[in-house]
């Protein structure tokens, strides 16, 4: 991570509370994948009667379901090609990282933190509940092998090989 990184992840509020699991998607799916959806807002009209405010907040609930559903549904016909973007990325670099079976790679791929507290944090995300060592070889591999499951879960287009 460039102090540059380091320096948007302090002062940038949307960025504090933003897990590693969070910025792994952001990088891969972009920023809307990591983003919650935005609750519908009321506002109040004078004169309007509180009923049809009522209505009105419902039809705006109703309205952001059925985006929500466009979206997944969009998100389903779509899948994104985790395995195009990590490629192209880790040519950009120009170095050699195997992306495929090392989740320190892959987050160095990513240009994300790929030291062992952000892997521990990315282990407590994924729910580990093994007894292996932090920084272990098991470890990082149950990490690497969850995560692809977790992104093609997420929408994420993975070959089959990595799935297994």
């Amino acid at each position: 991570m460039s102090i540059a990184d380091k320096a948007m992840f302090v002062t940038d509020p949307r960025r504090k509370h933003m897990g590693i699991l969070s910025s792994i998607k952001e990088k891969l799916f972009g920023k809307t994948a990591s983003e919650p959806a935005k609750p519908a807002t009321v506002t109040r009209t004078p004169g309007v009667m509180p009923a049809a405010a009522a209505g009105s907040a419902a039809a705006a609930e109703a309205a952001a379901k059925a985006a929500a559903a466009r979206a997944a549904a969009a998100k389903a016909a779509a899948p994104v090609d985790v395995e195009a973007i990590l490629e192209a990325a880790v040519k950009a670099k120009g170095i050699k990282l195997n992306w495929r079976t090392s989740i320190v790679d892959l987050l160095k791929a990513l240009d994300l933190d790929s030291s062992l507290a952000a892997r521990k944090e990315l282990a407590a995300e994924l729910k580990y509940n093994g007894t292996d060592a932090d920084g272990s070889a098991e470890k990082n591999i149950w990490l690497h092998k969850t995560l692809m499951k977790t992104l093609a879960e997420n929408g994420g287009k993975i070959p089959k090989e990595l799935l297994s």
